[in-house]
């Protein structure tokens, strides 16, 4: 009786590829209320090696992760304690200045020696000055709008609560658990496939840790150099902008671009068409960026990680259109993750096409021989006749 090979069985993919699909409608449907769990989530991989590290050192793991936790949260409150009312003091001032600014618009948009300034600026002026009149109006019932819908609408003040209160819970659950966690989802790896997941799951684990922790360094030490330039040149609301330029650097070149863009804004505004302070707010930017990509880039973030940034600025654009704030959480994990798992499988794919084609020719049987053709038998030399 002929021993026919036995296909593998299809229940694993067929598995894994239902629970995909359940994954994703669930995270569909449910996205209004995932907001906690992924922060949380979130949290529990930044902490967790710290809580590893205090273990080590031979502190029982719950009174690390509640010394760790503690240590975040006060630090983050004490942040925000001291971030606020300079934040506040710059917002005022903007409201004080922002009718000097208008002015100073106004008297370029008159000025005769700049037609074509004047120009683009006297329809600026022109939609500023019609709408002035509506934007105390328009303010008013927006607040008073905002005040009614987080009254009547449960959702929202469901979802404040639980962002404030249920995500330190949900960490210090996850922190706690982790290395059980991952214990148990790797016993899940089928034992054929599981040195391939794990070497992914390290790749995508690296790729994350090393970007998250190298681009918040250099978000960190921008926002500080930034906002101290512009300090430093006399602009108006330089440590604002150079705050709000670093926070954006998480997404490479867009926190530069943006920030330059607010500075030469406020610098004609305040300085008017005067080429030094143009240029300086140019030269800032630009030695920023440069130091950004020539020295900080290499130093924190090197080579290992491949995180294009057309493709992060695509992730985040599209997981935050449709997850909201929940998708600018998971659209960095994310990306990584589709990057390596494309990678690998463009490494895989000639050797894949190798491989199939010599165990197609071998189950076929096909003689190598006959199919290169029969090589002509060896000519004998002729004798001559005596």
């Amino acid at each position: 009786m002929p021993n026919f090979p036995s296909s593998p069985p299809a229940r694993p993919a067929l598995f894994w590829l239902a629970a995909l699909v359940l994954l994703v409608t669930a995270a569909v449907l449910l996205r209004d209320v995932l907001l906690p769990f992924v922060a949380g989530l979130a949290l529990a991989y930044l902490l967790d090696p710290l809580v590893n590290q205090l273990e080590r050192l031979g502190i029982y793991r719950g009174a690390a992760t509640l010394l760790i936790l503690v240590a975040f949260f006060a630090g983050a409150i004490l942040l925000l304690l001291l971030a606020l009312p300079v934040i506040t003091a710059e917002i005022t001032i903007l409201i004080e200045k922002l009718p000097g600014y208008v002015k100073g618009l106004q008297a370029l948009a008159v000025d005769p020696s700049h037609p074509s300034i004047s120009k683009a600026i006297g329809v600026g002026i022109e939609e500023a000055e019609r709408s002035s009149g509506e934007l105390a109006s328009l303010g008013a019932g927006w607040l008073s709008e905002f005040l009614r819908t987080l009254w009547s609408d449960g959702r929202m003040l469901l979802s404040i609560f639980s962002l404030l209160v249920v995500t330190p819970i949900i960490t210090a659950y996850l922190v706690y658990d982790w290395n059980r966690i991952i214990a148990t989802l790797d016993r899940l790896i089928p034992t054929a496939h599981a040195d391939t997941v794990r070497a992914l799951v390290r790749e995508i684990d690296s790729t994350v840790a090393g970007f998250l922790r190298g681009q918040a360094t250099i978000c960190l030490i921008l926002g500080i150099f930034y906002a101290l330039a512009l300090r430093a040149l006399g602009l108006n609301h330089g440590l604002l902008i150079g705050a709000f330029s670093g926070l954006l650097g998480f997404v490479p070149y867009f926190g530069s671009l943006t920030g330059l863009l607010l500075s030469l804004g406020v610098a004609i505004a305040q300085f008017g068409l005067s080429w030094t302070p143009i240029l300086l707010v140019l030269g800032i930017f630009l030695v920023g960026q440069s130091l950004s990509d020539y020295v900080l880039a290499p130093y924190f973030v090197g080579n290992k990680v491949h995180l294009n940034p057309v493709w992060l600025m695509f992730a985040l654009f599209s997981f935050g259109y449709l997850f909201g704030f929940v998708g600018l959480l998971i659209a960095v994990p994310l990306a990584a993750s589709i990057g390596v798992l494309v990678r690998f499988a463009l490494r895989q794919q000639p050797a894949s096409a190798v491989d199939c084609e010599v165990e197609e020719t071998l189950e076929a049987g096909v003689d190598l021989g006959k199919t290169l053709g029969e090589r002509p038998a060896p000519r004998r030399p002729r004798t001559s006749a005596t």
